[in-house]
């Protein structure tokens, strides 16, 4: 796992505006904290952050803080929706040797058998491990998988350290067949013959008998024809 060293300042000014300035000058808000201390309020250099965190949402970060040094994993990353900076960042202190769950990426290797579907239920797997030593990725073959194979979380080989916290029943990957040109075919006519039914007129009363509207709160009557 990738462990990276950046510098941060303190933070005195709070709030939307002073928010925006933090941003406008290219850094980011930020918060510490953990173990039991007081929350810490920073800013950290927003060029370096978004370098940082290209190896992963569980890099490590060594921060430097006001002539100290803190490890801290990112909790909560704030990105603006459109333009993909950084809004704010909360970051959790973490120790060596100390354990910690998280969520670490899944991915695929291998090809399935021909005309498959590989259905991925999981894109990351919850599993407990140490906070200097977390995995970046877990590798899950799908290598001639055929239709009906399933992998579930227990099948997932984990690094020696870390221990799996999701449910080990949970399906991770399963195969499917895909669909032939008939149930293709079916499947968009189907619509289309609903469709017909709701239009069909509905059945009328019963033969010899007329339905009349009755004031409202009258019950409703049936009336028979007289010849």
């Amino acid at each position: 796992m990738a462990q990276v060293r950046i510098a941060s300042e303190p933070r005195t000014e709070f709030g939307k505006g002073a928010a925006r300035r933090i941003r406008r000058a290219d850094k980011v808000p930020a918060i510490l904290y953990g173990h039991g201390t007081e929350t810490r309020h920073v800013t950290l250099p927003g060029h370096d952050l978004m370098l940082a965190l290209k190896g992963g949402a569980n890099t490590l970060l060594e921060i430097d803080i006001e002539g100290e040094s803190e490890l801290a994993l990112p909790k909560m990353v704030v990105r603006d929706p459109i333009k993909g900076f950084f809004e704010h960042i909360d970051l959790l202190l973490v120790r060596r040797g100390e354990k910690v769950t998280v969520d670490v990426p899944i991915t695929l290797v291998g090809d399935a058998a021909a005309e498959t579907i590989v259905d991925l239920q999981q894109t990351s797997l919850s599993v407990e491990a140490e906070a200097t030593n977390i995995p970046a990725e877990f590798e899950v073959s799908i290598e001639g998988l055929d239709v009906g194979a399933s992998i579930h979380a227990s099948d997932v080989r984990l690094p020696a350290g870390t221990t799996l916290v999701a449910d080990p029943e949970s399906v991770v990957v399963h195969v499917m067949a895909q669909a032939t040109a008939e149930q293709l075919e079916a499947d968009l006519a189907a619509p289309e013959a609903e469709g017909a039914e709701a239009e069909a007129a509905p059945e009328g009363a019963p033969e010899g008998t007329v339905a009349e509207p009755t004031p409202e709160g009258s019950p409703a009557e049936e009336q028979t024809p007289t010849e």
